[in-house]
């Protein structure tokens, strides 16, 4: 079954059935009609259930490196993107920040019925247009269609698949003492796009989601400092649960610097009026690095040439001293809290 765009007039004012899941049809015509064309490329184009890649293709040396998510963002549509946006930037920036080049995705739609094609539409042409900027291709699929009131309009699941270059290591377990944490900029800006987004809350705040794919400013990190020690995209639970994750997996201290932690004005106002805390919202186009200290000076001049990186600074630093698997944070004052995990989270349906 090859792709065939289904003129825009077709599809506009119209919304999802349960038919449109039911394997016939009308399924048939929304596959071929509407989703293939948006993602077009020859890997996707037979349309077969399954994407197939020659081993000419994987460079040689190279070992695979595969994850997958699922998105169920409340609302659909937010400041600065969508939940298609984030289902490609999400997918592709946790291949990215385990070293690997992200190269292919697959895409599983959940429809509620009643959906309004437009909306579908409109979520296809970000996840297209964000995978163009990664430069990774969305190559296979499926569609299903659940009852009116089951799916909170629309869910995503993504699988991706990424190369990993020989040689490239990146984990706790090649972190040290000493070596400096830093982010490539403002944390908290997703969560709070997310939140003001939502129209129980009624809020009017100025901040857009910092989604993005990271792949291109950790390449740029790479080529600064080939040994990166550990990188991590800092999505839900914000950069708190990042530094918890590598403080449980290392068993060292980590410290924080209050004073160094990038957050614009408006997240903080935002923060303050609603009893939040910026380390712990979600960003989707955030990451943090431990970095060995010679080499700090040179990862940080890189991602800040570049544009997803240009507010980069160090926020800590792993201690050679200290109880092993805690993270602490240094106000500003000189005082020193833990920085725990929640038990929950500050914000549900975020990302």
């Amino acid at each position: 079954m090859t792709p065939t765009p289904t003129p825009k007039d077709a599809w506009s004012g119209k919304r999802v059935s349960m038919a449109h899941g039911a394997g016939g049809r009308a399924m048939r015509e929304l596959v071929a009609g509407l989703i293939a064309p948006a993602f077009d490329n020859r890997w996707l184009a037979p349309l077969e259930d399954q994407a197939r890649f020659p081993y000419e293709e994987i460079p040689a040396g190279s070992s695979l490196a595969f994850t997958t998510d699922s998105y169920v963002v409340s609302p659909i549509e937010f400041p600065g993107g969508d939940i298609g946006t984030l289902a490609v930037c999400g997918t592709v920036n946790d291949l990215a920040v385990g070293g690997a080049i992200p190269r292919w995705l697959s895409c599983g739609l959940i429809l509620e019925e009643g959906l309004p094609f437009d909306t579908l539409r409109k979520v296809l042409h970000s996840m297209a247009r964000s995978a163009r900027e990664a430069g990774v291709a969305i190559v296979t699929g499926d569609t299903k269609v659940v009852e009116r009131g089951a799916a909170d309009g629309l869910f995503i699941n993504t699988a991706g698949i990424g190369t990993i270059a020989a040689g490239r290591q990146t984990g706790a377990r090649e972190v040290r003492p000493g070596d400096r944490l830093i982010v490539n900029g403002t944390l908290g800006d997703h969560g709070v796009a997310v939140l003001a987004a939502r129209n129980d809350m009624a809020l009017q705040i100025p901040v857009q989601s910092d989604c993005a794919p990271l792949n291109g400013l950790i390449e740029t990190m790479f080529a600064a400092a080939p040994r990166l020690h550990w990188l991590r995209d800092c999505t839900r639970g914000g950069l708190a649960t990042v530094a918890n994750e590598f403080a449980a997996e290392s068993r060292m201290p980590l410290r924080l610097e209050e004073s160094a932690l990038p957050v614009a004005d408006v997240v903080r106002g935002a923060c303050e009026m609603l009893g939040l805390d910026p380390l712990y919202l979600a960003n989707e186009g955030k990451l943090a690095a431990l970095v060995a200290p010679q080499d700090c000076d040179a990862v940080l001049a890189a991602m800040r040439s570049h544009p997803l990186g240009r507010r980069a600074a160090v926020v800590g630093e792993v201690l050679a001293h200290g109880h092993p698997g805690l993270v602490t944070l240094r106000s500003a004052f000189g005082g020193e809290r833990v920085v725990d995990l929640l038990h929950g989270d500050q914000l549900p349906r975020i990302c």
